[in-house]
Parts: structure tokens; C-alpha cells; sequence
């Protein structure tokens, strides 16, 4: 049977400020109103004969794909969490095992969590040549058919054409895998033909994987075996020893499988693909105006030519006589920058990181499985959040050492829980948490809960947090 397996792991680092640690690119609606990550799972979903998609994610990003699937009606085969991040090989052999767990003859299609695919029947299409070949043993990748000189891109070299049992045509032997390339390079494939963009989607036999993972690269599949040797389910999700998978190597399965074994094959494949890998890639896959802008929020564009503009909910944007710029609003950021200098927002990143700053890790809102907070305000000795609730959803039972908080109820009903006390605030009514005291806050209503928080103390920080109870795992 086939088996979907989706990555996402990563942190989307070239499309800040939107794309940050706590919410990646793959979880952001950037084309359409569904988030690339839900897209991939629709795309999985829609293939015949499938099995329900496993997402492998960091344990940060669990609650927003347990989200994310239940907003698109999709069952989920199971959501394997990485304690630590090491690379594909590794997270596809934690795959592998969850999948041979049910089914000892699986077949795993493997797939990014943030790449677009606008020709989902060309991509179909190939996943049925790739099974004819994964059949026979093939260890199966698929290889963009490019349409003009990338050097953002690694590549793949085709060779002899491949055939066998239920194999059509299209299947070709790796003769050799290709890093990123310079422009002049980038021509030179091009002008070839034989090239291809590397997707990093590959499709296989599970057992084959690990059977090619332990002669190749023994160490990833012994910490892996490790790690996943008593798995602990937690909810919706599937924890493994973290201390185990910590000692494997951090490889990419290019490196450390697919350019070294002897049964390595391309299925090649014009699918309108992108990895929405820059500001520039999301350009050239969005509808423009006239003029070559794409306009997202409140904006005014006077003679202004092939930019892409996203305005935030709070402010306008206006550009006068500016060509060929990305301009990105956030609430607590915005990038200005050309659009043929977009590849360097990781330095951007890189800055905030030795400033010892913030701004990479979290938006101004952070989501929490209980809902949301946005900081609106902060002082040296306190901070301001604007709360919401989801109905039913409950904050942690939990203590402060360094700060008090006052809530005052904007709209709902919250259960509050102060010590020994357990009483409802509504609407206009405001209540004081000491600093010590054992407090939660609960929504039993249907409706959500919003309120806002004033918190004074001495340290205000997310880590002076004591939880002594949580709904979700998290105590």
C-alpha cells in the first residue's frame, strides 16, 4: 500500500519576517487560502489507492498540524515528532519504521511540507511511473524538468532509460547527483536536456530504504531503530527515546543514501512546481496587475513595476516610482529589500540571532493549542497581551516565581482557577493572580474567550512558567 509521508520539519528562515521559528512557511496560506502544508496533504490524500498521510515534525509545530488536519477533514496516519532536528535520512527512517509497524509491505511516497504543485494530474502521473519502479526495488526520485537556469537548485543527471515489471515510459537510471551550479553552469544543463531540478520528493518500498540506510549509512538507521524501539504515543502524536535520536548523524537522504546506492532512479516531470524557496520564487508564482506587482492587504502602488508588496492587517502601504522591490509588513518587523537580493534574508536572520533578539523565533501573536496571545505592550516592569481562548481549550494549571498578572474579560466567560478559589469572570469583571499562586484559566463556553492580561514583576520571560497540569502534554 502507499504510504504519504510528509516532512516538516523546517524553519523557512528565507521568507521572514512572515515565516518564523514558531510558525514555518509550510503553516502560512502564501498561495490560496489553505497553508502549503495542507495542500500537500490534499495532494496526498487525492491519489488512488492511498493510506492516510504521517507528517515527521519538531514538537514545537505539533499542535498547528493537528490543527491544520482537522480543518481539512483529514484523518492522519500518524504524526511522528523529532526531539531534535537531523536532516531527512533520519526523519524518513523514523517514517519508515512507523509505517512497516502496520503494513511489512508499505511503499512510501516522501514529500517536502512547503512546496507548491499547480499540474496535480502531471504529478499523478508520475507517482504511478515511480510505483512501477519502486515495485522493482528502484529507489525513486523525482526530477523537475527545468525550465530555465536556477543555480538555487541541486540536479540531477539521467541516464540509461529504465524499464520492468508495470514500468511505462519515463523512468531513467541516476547517473549522478549535481550540487547547486553557477549561472554559466545552470546554462550548460539547461541547454543539455538531460537535467533536471532536484524536488527532494522520492517515492519507495519502506523495507528497501532502511535495507539501503544500514548499508550505507548504519549509524543513522541504528539510532533510529533506537529511538523508535518503544514508541510512546502522546494524544495525536508518536514520541521516541530523544536521547537515541540525538546520537544520529544529521545527513540529508541524498548524501547519505541515494548518491551512493547502485538502484537509484529519476522520474522526470513538468508539475508547475516550486519550493517558495525566497520572496522572489512567491513572486513568480502569484497572479500580478498590470504592471507586474502582486498586492496583498492595503496597498497603493503609483508607478510602481514588478514588486511584491504584503501589508499587514495594521497599516497601509503606499511606494511611489519603485521598480522590482519586496516589500513585507509584519506587526512587529518589515523587510524592504530588491527582488535579486531576497536570498540573503537568512543574514537578516543570522543578525537578530547574534543581537540575541527575538524576532526570527516568534511573531508578535504566538499560538498556543489553547488559542492565542498577542503582546501589545511592554515596559521594564510589565507587559500587556491581548488573550484568546478557544472554546472548550484550557490553559495549564501553573505558577509564577517573578510576576503577577491582572485579567480583565473583554468578551465570553472564563472559569478562573486561583488556589483554592474556582469562579467565572465575565464580561467587564477583572480579577488579580498573585505572584505564586496556582492559577488556570478555562473556557467552557462555545464561543471564544478574549481577554487582557497585564503582567508586573521582576522577569517576565515565557520560561518562568511551572506547570502542574496541561491538557496537552506539555507539563
Amino acid at each position: 500500500m502507499l504510504h504519504p509521508v510528509v516532512l516538516s520539519g523546517g524553519s523557512g528562515t528565507r521568507l521572514w519576517p512572515l515565516s518564523r521559528q514558531n510558525q514555518p512557511k509550510q503553516f502560512l496560506a502564501l498561495v490560496g487560502e489553505r497553508s502549503l502544508y495542507q495542500e500537500t496533504i490534499l495532494r496526498a490524500a487525492a491519489l488512488e489507492g492511498v493510506q492516510p498521510p504521517v507528517t515527521v515534525c519538531s514538537e514545537d509545530h505539533r499542535f498547528m498540524v493537528g490543527e491544520q488536519l482537522q480543518a481539512i477533514g483529514i484523518a492522519s496516519g500518524g504524526i511522528v515528532l523529532e526531539p531534535v532536528p537531523r536532516n531527512t535520512a533520519p526523519a524518513i527512517a523514523l517514517a519508515a519504521l512507523h509505517v512497516l509497524a502496520g503494513d511489512p509491505e508499505a511503499t512510501m511516497l516522501v514529500m517536502p511540507a512547503d512546496h507548491l504543485i499547480e499540474d496535480e494530474a502531471a504529478f499523478r502521473q508520475a507517482v504511478a511511473t515511480a510505483l512501477g519502479l519502486g515495485g522493482d526495488g528502484w529507489l525513486v526520485a523525482f526530477g523537475i524538468e527545468p525550465d530555465y537556469a536556477e543555480t538555487g537548485y541541486g540536479y540531477i543527471l539521467r541516464g540509461e532509460p529504465l524499464s520492468g515489471r508495470d514500468v511505462g515510459e519515463g523512468g531513467y537510471r541516476i547517473e549522478r547527483f549535481v550540487e547547486k551550479p553557477d549561472l554559466a553552469t545552470a546554462e550548460q544543463y539547461l541547454a543539455d536536456g538531460r537535467y533536471a531540478w532536484n524536488s527532494g520528493m522520492f517515492l519507495f518500498r519502506a523495507q528497501r530504504y532502511l535495507d539501503e540506510l544500514g548499508r550505507h549509512a548504519p549509524a543513522i538507521l541504528d539510532a533510529a531503530r533506537k529511538a523508535y524501539a518503544t514508541p510512546s504515543p502522546d494524544l495525536d502524536f508518536t514520541r521516541i527515546d530523544a536521547d537515541a535520536f540525538a546520537l544520529s548523524p544529521s545527513d540529508s537522504i541524498d548524501y547519505a543514501v541515494m548518491e551512493k546506492t547502485d538502484r537509484a532512479a529519476v522520474v522526470p516531470v513538468s508539475c508547475g512546481w516550486s519550493d517558495i524557496g525566497s520572496w522572489t520564487s512567491l513572486w513568480a508564482v502569484a497572479e500580478h496587475d498590470a504592471d507586474g506587482n502582486r498586492n496583498e492587504g492595503d496597498v497603493i502602488s503609483i508607478d510602481t513595476t514588478g514588486s511584491l508588496i504584503k501589508a499587514s492587517e495594521r497599516r497601509m502601504i503606499a511606494t511611489i516610482g519603485v521598480d522590482d522591490l519586496v516589500i513585507i509588513d509584519t506587526a512587529d518587523a518589515t523587510l524592504v529589500a530588491r527582488k535579486g537580493r531576497v536570498q540573503d534574508v537568512k543574514a537578516v536572520v543570522d543578525a537578530l540571532k547574534a543581537a540575541g533578539r527575538t524576532e526570527h523565533l516568534f511573531h508578535r501573536k504566538v499560538y498556543r493549542p489553547w488559542g492565542s496571545y498577542d503582546s501589545i505592550g511592554v515596559g521594564e516592569r510589565f507587559q500587556v497581551k491581548r488573550i484568546q481562548v478557544k472554546p472548550g481549550a484550557a490553559l495549564s494549571l501553573q505558577k509564577h516565581h517573578q510576576r503577577a498578572e491582572h485579567w480583565i474579560v473583554v468578551s465570553g466567560v472564563a472559569e478562573v482557577t486561583c488556589d483554592d478559589r474556582v469562579f467565572d469572570l465575565r464580561e467587564n469583571e477583572s480579577t488579580y493572580i498573585p505572584l505564586g499562586s496556582v492559577h488556570r484559566l478555562r473556557n467552557r463556553g462555545t464561543e471564544p474567550v478574549e481577554l487582557i492580561e497585564v503582567q508586573s514583576g521582576s522577569y517576565l520571560g515565557e520560561d518562568d512558567i511551572v506547570r502542574l497540569e496541561d491538557v496537552y502534554g506539555r507539563s
